[in-house]
């Protein structure tokens, strides 16, 4: 079960966006696999892509596209990522977005298509051709619950977050959701995210809302260490809320929805790692006092993905060793072995480098037993400090990923 994730909140509409999913059989019968996203006319979108090099087709003609047009649909579908396809993979792609051209009667690059599942098998392009015009039928502006179902792969719950702020006189709707629950470390987003506002955004600060956004949420979890080939967030922004265009960052309105924005994407990236493949156990492990903020994102995330220690939160061991070795290979510019501290919860394990003199190992397993569990580590080199979020590494994480393909 989830650790900590219960059934979806209220997803609120969001003014000029409309959502429709379908069971189109892209993989398996009788399963909603098939979601198309459309948004009014005027709508600005900005988005993050992966940084993996061998990138899905989707990817690459959704980011062409962008850069092309003022997307009015996006097309997401599951089972099969179209990844490792080559040049068949981008015709199949471009397929997918004619079709839903013809459907809205807008052009193929008003389109970016998405796909999520196994790699290195062709898309089978007629079965998501021929589910555009269902999606079409059942396009609602309260079709969030049923689209964030319809992304999932290996997930085991949907995920969505919403959030209503005033702003400038108006009350502004962000709304989103995201799917992932393996081959998680996005490395700039999550497996997919799709967040909706109708605030009156200007595009290229849009852009710069997403990646900060992105950095401080979905660029701050782990399950695996992986990176996905069809990693993308995107932001749409329809305006439909009234008022005078967001044009800069210096608009007090800015922060204020940035902060909105912020709060919905990291309620999506914990979901993904509470809903982790196999997991028993959510951590965060905050590092602080580093002389850079890359020195505590190193430190955090060598933690965050040490098989060792991963495992060791599996069995509820207090195996702090691990942890130490882990920071100790993480490859800091600055470690001073005898400044370092460690707490397991609100149990201080480490102190001046060395072991606590009061720590006992029955108050490390009380500790190790919970299923959320904070790990913090003080370096006391310096000012900065980073949060990572993360999970255990268990038994069923290793079935899941064994069987996915039979």
């Amino acid at each position: 079960m989830p650790v900590g994730l219960n059934s979806l909140p209220a997803l609120h509409p969001v003014p000029g966006v409309r959502l429709g999913a379908i069971a189109a059989g892209v993989r398996y019968p009788d399963r909603l696999d098939l979601v198309l996203i459309v948004c009014d006319a005027g709508t600005e979108t900005a988005a993050v892509f992966t940084r993996n090099r061998f990138r899905a087709a989707p990817v690459e003609i959704a980011a062409r596209h962008l850069s092309a047009a003022r997307p009015r649909a996006l097309l997401i579908n599951t089972g099969n990522a179209n990844a490792g396809t080559g040049e068949l993979g981008r015709r199949d792609a471009e397929a997918c977005c004619q079709a839903v051209a013809q459907a809205l009667e807008c052009e193929a690059q008003e389109v970016l298509p998405f796909s999520t599942g196994v790699i290195g098998e062709p898309l089978p392009v007629e079965r998501v051709v021929a589910g555009v015009p269902g999606c079409v039928a059942v396009l609602d502006a309260g079709g969030w619950t049923n689209a964030a179902r319809g992304i999932m792969t290996t997930d085991t719950l949907p995920k969505g977050a919403s959030r209503r702020v005033a702003l400038g006189g108006e009350t502004v709707t962000v709304t989103g959701i995201a799917k992932g629950a393996g081959m998680l470390r996005p490395d700039m987003a999550t497996m997919l995210a799709f967040v909706a506002t109708d605030a009156p955004v200007a595009a290229s600060v849009l852009q710069v809302l997403i990646h900060k956004a992105v950095e401080r949420s979905f660029n701050r979890i782990t399950v695996d260490g992986d990176t996905s080939t069809n990693d993308a967030c995107v932001l749409m922004a329809t305006g439909r809320s009234g008022g005078a265009p967001i044009a800069s960052e210096d608009d007090p309105r800015c922060e204020v929805l940035f902060q909105e924005i912020l709060r919905v994407c990291e309620s999506l990236a914990q979901a993904l790692v509470r809903d982790a493949e196999g997991a028993t156990k959510f951590i965060t492990v905050t590092v602080t006092g580093g002389a850079s903020e890359r020195d505590c994102l190193r430190a955090a995330y060598t933690v965050a993905e040490s098989p060792l220690v991963k495992t060791a939160f599996f069995a509820s061991d207090p195996n702090w060793g691990r942890i130490l070795a882990a920071v100790g290979r993480a490859g800091l510019d600055r470690l001073e072995i005898e400044r370092v501290a460690m707490h397991l919860g609100n149990v201080r394990i480490l102190v001046n480098g060395g072991l606590d003199p009061e720590y006992r190992e029955a108050d490390g397993r009380r500790v190790m037993a919970e299923p959320e569990i904070a790990v913090r580590i003080d370096l006391g080199v310096g000012t900065h400090g980073a949060t990572v979020w993360t999970c255990d590494l268990s038994y069923e994480y290793v079935r899941i990923n064994a069987e996915y393909r039979t």
